[in-house]
């Protein structure tokens, strides 16, 4: 069983499809594939960062009792 990705390592990722749009490597051909990969990996870390804020709320809500 393969570990979850952390934040992080989803960011440098996404930094890294996103790169190749402007790298030398760039082709019409993979362009829609990239994009869509890239696309949902975006909202993988728009959920991921939701649901650390929601653990942060609720850990502080705990502490502030």
């Amino acid at each position: 069983m393969t570990e979850a990705k952390s934040i992080n390592d989803k960011i440098t990722d996404l930094n890294t499809k996103v790169k190749w749009f402007y790298s030398d490597d760039f082709s019409l051909e993979h362009a829609s594939k990239n994009y869509k990969e890239a696309v949902a990996l975006a909202k993988e870390i728009e959920t991921d960062l939701d649901n650390l804020k929601n653990e942060i709320k609720i850990i502080d809500k705990d502490f502030t009792k």
